[in-house]
């Protein structure tokens, strides 16, 4: 499990994200870079780090499935993931 103080920092990086995303839009379609230097970096959509939904954790995590690598092999291993078999050949 991730850091309760990291996925908090992750939360208030959503916020910021929602929050300037049409005053955003809006400097760069009239080509404002000064007034979008002007903005909070975490502002920034780039900012933003898929995590996955159940233990937070940033690394290998997969879009799919919103889960971390782990988290999806243990799902998948007790069949709770629909489609998903274990594979043999």
């Amino acid at each position: 499990m991730a850091k309760k103080s990291i996925l908090a920092r992750d939360a208030k990086r959503d916020k910021l994200i929602a929050k300037y995303a049409a005053k955003r839009a809006e400097l760069k379609a009239a080509g404002d870079l000064e007034g979008l230097a002007l903005l909070p970096k975490n502002s920034s959509p780039t900012r933003h780090t898929n995590r996955c939904t159940q233990t937070g954790r940033a690394r290998s995590y997969m879009r799919q499935f919103g889960l971390s690598r782990i988290a999806f092999r243990e799902h998948a291993s007790k069949g709770e993931i629909p489609g998903v078999t274990k594979s043999s050949w």
